[in-house]
């Protein structure tokens, strides 16, 4: 705001002052100051604005907004005035109100370049894009520049890109768009590569790929020079659009020659190879092959091509690179999979591998790159292919414990890429336990080994050897998952602390320390460790879900609202900020940009993760802190009518493949495992939100009035309410169905995949069925209020049994959480983490059992005062209680004796663990760990103890809040 040099206003020097405290953060002061001004310049309306900014940073919404109206009413045209209400519309979230300012500045200064500009962008931020096509035409018109013109260009495509009708699009939009910059090519107007980027993007969407493809050949083409064969690269897309399969063969060949590292080319030339041989394509007999050159049609010809670029390759003095090596596996796939026996032509894939190992094994990247093409070894070949790789590394001589280790950093990356690869062939999964354990004291030998080679790093980067480290911690964790030995798990809990030690910006050991945490259900360490990695913008919705899947089952409600806050900042500011990259996109000509953006926002409002993270955030406030429920459904806004979902058009955003692996193809994420996992959670998403939901019903059931007349009743609206409450609960019931035929499957995921959903232990725990029938409850007390309690005893009795029924599910619930989280047997730790998730879900489904409960007490409480009239009128004090009035103070009363349990419990378990000495706990023996990694793996130990008693606090204290409202429920 502070950059204002330009404006030659004499009132500016008087309003310096005033910016200076807002871009300080000293709202108060400009407040005080631009009075001062107001109180000398009554008509000084850019000082009005000002204020009214200070009054909403510091939280007066209402009155900034009248202060700023009253100033947008007079429509000004000067520019401090609207550019400060710009800042302050944009600030409450009131785009749309910036462009009708800017239409009434137009109007009175029809010939302001500047003014129609800020309408253009204005109109941008909101959408509109029909009117940011006439606002920019209009620009044009009073300054003829280039880019007014094409900004209305534009505004076309995103009106046919936006259409609803495909049709419209195809036929009026972009048609319209297309003769525009038509007049402009023929009037030899065209001055910029954005614009012919722009006319390239029209002709594709309409489907003329022959018209695109003579605007890149021709003289148009020369134009797009920002992007390295960026002419190629367009060509390439056309052809293979057009299948013109000769020309994509003839281009991807020149193209190699000039540069044989470029992989997308090997892959296109491989592509219209063998599309050519399926067609019997044969070259003519006389003229050019085709525009582009030489085509090649025969594998013989491929064959050829790859082994020469390799000889090319093995004479060079310099470094080789990796694309004819590469290549020369890849065309052996391909033509394994037609079954084609040319591939032998191209040698034994083992003795390739083993060639590209010798030049390329001390890079990083050579695992990733044999690791897929691993498939073509047989299985009777791996260990030959391991012990040929491990002949090529050079290992110092073995000591004490029988292992060599490398002399340099180059060594030791080949080391490490022959252990990679050892593992994605399953020879290390293969081992039995003691092969195991063996291998994790050489992975272990050979990480301290390699620590020596980083000691002058910083902070900020890796160790060389930190992959063993993360290696070790994978093996630890196959040893768990075959054997259930928990000690295998705190000890990878250890090796990874320690490796942190050394390297505090390992992306991976925080990501695998982070998903061991929340599995044994200590959330506690888990914030800090997200939060180191320092998740920057997209990330939150990519990796978020491996902290918010946990973050309110593990009963850290504190550190559970701060990781959905995580995730919902980010998300809340991506409207606002992607409006500013759109109109940027616009001011510096990237128009290819501006769709990429608007698909990036939809995606983004469609992601799953937003959906789930928003209904835990508001299911997390009411459980934590409504002891009122109509009041913060309230001041939360949920409308229960209303679903704000996209089921439709839900996007899984997750990065599933976040944490490393180099597991064989059998054990790796299937796309049938991502499928599965994303109906599980939509299902879990859908329960939770029809919860949510049903609340928010419940909460305008106990707000509305209760007449007995029926017409009065329909006036009010209060069936409408019941019905649809109604509706809610039904749909729940399908929910729940639909939920349990999922749960039947027990999908299992790879450890490294997606974590499971809460769906099989909410079901398993009870608590799904038990909110439900007290919500339905409500339902049945709705209808005895407006039935009396004269005749309705059939309807008494059976809300008894329901009082009585919730607390029977509630006690077997609470049975349910009994036993130890974590105890100490034969000097061994172990944990129950589900003992704690299940006990979440009791405290979550007793406060929805206690709104029923309250909302009971308001609906007897006047049927109870209105007997108690008659009665006295009648003299009749020897009449019996009705009873559902019994009923209800029976069940308050059961009620406040399964908190007490529930709360003797958590006391219990407190008690416990505060009481459980890890200190006792022997580690060393038969595990082969060091004194320094003990006390790594105790801290591990101290840290899930620490996490299992904040979480039992926090539980306690939310029941006991619930046992005090309970308290004063009376009728």
């Amino acid at each position: 705001m502070a950059a204002r040099g330009h404006v030659q206003d004499p009132n500016d020097r008087r309003l310096r002052p005033i910016y200076d405290y807002l871009d300080n953060g000293n709202n108060k002061m400009a407040i005080q100051q631009a009075d001062k001004l107001l109180k000398k310049h009554k008509d000084l309306h850019c000082a009005k604005v000002l204020k009214a900014i200070g009054l909403q940073r510091t939280g007066k919404q209402d009155e900034a907004f009248s202060l700023a109206q009253e100033v947008a009413t007079l429509e000004p045209t000067d520019d401090n005035s609207l550019q400060a209400l710009t800042i302050l519309y944009r600030e409450m979230h009131h785009p749309e109100l910036v462009t009708k300012l800017y239409e009434a500045a137009v109007k009175k200064v029809p010939l302001s370049e500047e003014y129609h500009s800020h309408l253009f962008m204005a109109y941008a931020r909101v959408g509109e894009y029909k009117k940011m096509q006439q606002a920019g035409m209009a620009l044009y018109k009073i300054v003829p520049k280039n880019p007014y013109y094409f900004w209305s260009v534009m505004s076309l495509v995103m009106q046919a890109i936006s259409a609803q009708d495909e049709k419209l699009a195809q036929t009026m939009f972009l048609p319209l768009a297309e003769r525009m910059v038509e007049k402009m090519v023929k009037e030899e107007k065209i001055e910029a590569e954005a614009e012919v980027q722009l006319y390239f993007m029209i002709l594709e969407r309409l489907g003329k790929c022959v018209e695109a493809l003579d605007v890149v050949r021709g003289p148009l083409g020369e134009k797009l020079t920002s992007e390295l064969r960026s002419r190629e690269n367009k060509c390439m897309m056309m052809y293979q659009r057009l299948q013109l399969w000769p020309e994509c063969n003839a281009l991807s060949y020149k193209l190699l020659l000039k540069n044989p590292d470029d992989w997308q080319f090997y892959l296109s030339y491989f592509d219209s190879l063998f599309h050519l041989m399926d067609k019997s394509w044969s070259q003519p007999e006389e003229g050019e092959h085709c525009v582009e050159g030489p085509v090649q049609t025969t594998v013989t010809e491929a064959v050829k091509f790859v082994v020469d670029r390799m000889e090319e390759q093995d004479k060079k003095e310099s470094r080789p690179l990796r694309g004819p090596y590469l290549a020369c596996l890849e065309l052996i796939h391909r033509l394994r999979q037609r079954g084609c026996p040319d591939e032998k032509e191209l040698g034994d894939p083992l003795e390739l591998m083993v060639q590209f190992f010798g030049k390329f094994g001390d890079k990083p990247c050579c695992i990733t790159d044999l690791k897929i093409y691993l498939h073509l070894l047989p299985p009777e070949q791996r260990s030959q292919f391991k012990k040929r790789l491990g002949e090529l590394v050079p290992l110092g001589e073995a000591g004490e414990d029988g292992f060599g280790f490398p002399g340099d950093t180059k060594a030791l990356q080949r080391h490490l890429c022959v252990c990679q690869l050892s593992r994605a062939l399953g020879l290390q999964h293969a081992l039995d336990t003691e092969g195991k354990l063996r291998l994790i004291t050489e992975l272990k030998a050979h990480y301290h080994h390699g620590l020596q080679f980083g000691k002058s790093c910083l902070k900020t980067e890796l160790q060389f050897s930190d992959m063993y480290c993360l290696m070790a911690a994978h093996v630890y964790v196959d040893l768990w998952t075959e054997t259930g030995d928990e000690n295998m798990l705190w000890q990878c809990l250890g090796v990874l602390e320690e490796g942190l030690s050394f390297s505090p910006s390992n992306a991976q050991f925080k990501l695998l320390l982070l998903l061991l945490f929340c599995r044994l259900g200590a959330f506690q360490p888990v914030v800090d460790l997200y939060s180191s990695l320092d998740a920057k913008h997209v990330q939150h919705d990519t990796i978020g879900y491996l902290l918010t899947r946990y973050a309110g089952s593990l009963g850290q409600f504190a550190a559970a609202s701060q990781s959905c806050n995580f995730s919902l900042r980010f998300f809340h500011s991506n409207q606002k900020d992607t409006s500013e990259y759109i109109i940027q996109a616009y001011k510096y000509g990237a128009f290819e940009k501006i769709p990429e953006f608007i698909a990036f926002r939809t995606r983004l409002n469609q992601s799953l993760h937003f959906a789930q993270v928003r209904t835990e955030r508001m299911l997390l406030d009411l459980y934590t802190e409504a002891d009122v429920l109509e009041e913060s459904v309230k001041a939360m806004g949920v409308c229960p009518e209303e679903d704000d979902i996209p089921w439709d058009n839900m996007r899984d955003n997750r990065d599933l493949t976040v944490l490393v692996s180099w597991d064989p193809k059998d054990r790796e994420l299937t796309e049938e495992h991502r499928r599965l996992s994303l109906e599980e959670e939509s299902v879990w998403l859908k329960v939770r939100s029809l919860t949510l939901r049903l609340l928010a019903s419940l909460a305008l059931l106990g707000h509305a009035p209760s007449p007995r007349n029926s017409d009065k009743t329909n006036e009010n609206g209060i069936s409408a309410k019941s019905s649809t409450l109604q509706t809610l609960l039904s749909q729940l019931d399908q929910t729940l169905e639909t939920a349990a035929q999922i749960t039947e499957k027990q999908t299992q995921y790879p450890f490294l995949g997606p974590p499971s959903s809460r769906l099989a232990s909410a079901l398993s725990s009870g608590s799904c069925h038990c909110q439900a029938s007290a919500l339905q409850l409500s339902l049945t007390l709705r209808e005895l209020e407006t039935t009396g309690l004269d005749d309705s005893t059939e309807l008494q009795t059976q809300i008894c049994n329901a009082f009585k029924s919730s607390v029977a599910q509630l006690q077997e619930m609470l049975s349910r959480c009994k036993g130890e989280v974590l105890e100490m047997k034969d000097g061994r730790l172990t944990t129950r983490p589900s003992l704690l998730e299940t006990l979440v879900f009791f405290v979550e489904t007793v406060c929805v059992v206690l709104w029923v409960a309250s909302y009971s007490a308001s609906v007897l409480r006047p049927l109870k005062s209105s007997l108690q009239k008659k009665k006295k009128k009648k003299k009749d004090s020897s009449s019996a209680m009705p009873v559902v009035l019994c009923g209800f103070q029976e069940w308050t009363g059961s009620l406040q004796g399964v908190v007490t349990q529930a709360l003797d419990h958590v006391k219990g378990q407190e008690a416990s663990l505060t009481a459980l000495k890890l200190a006792a706990l022997t580690l060393e023996e038969g595990y082969s760990q060091t004194q320094e990694e003990c006390g790594f793996t105790r801290a591990a130990m101290d840290k899930v103890q620490s996490s299992y008693l904040g979480s039992l606090q926090e539980l306690g204290d939310l029941l006991r809040k619930r046992a005090d409202s309970l308290k004063s429920l009376k009728i």
